[in-house]
């Protein structure tokens, strides 16, 4: 992953839309659970691709859902 912590990570166009609905300690979470899945890491274009995406995907990686139809993050 990129070198710098990813609840700083500059996030563009969809990817920043969909970063910015999760709190900093679910951005923490799903660095961790991304270091994991992918432990050679990704390029920026990679990460900001998976978070506009497949936002799905990174919410699953630390227990949250993802309402795609109303855009929202869904906290049990």
């Amino acid at each position: 992953m990129c070198e710098r912590s990813l609840a700083t990570f500059e996030f563009w166009s969809g990817g920043r839309d969909r970063a910015v609905m999760l709190t900093y300690e679910e951005m923490e979470e799903v660095e961790s659970a991304l270091e994991d899945i992918y432990p050679d890491g990704m390029t920026d274009t990679e990460l900001n691709d998976l978070f506009w995406f497949d936002f799905g995907f990174v919410c699953e990686s630390i227990g949250l859902s993802y309402d795609e139809e109303n855009d929202e993050v869904i906290r049990n």
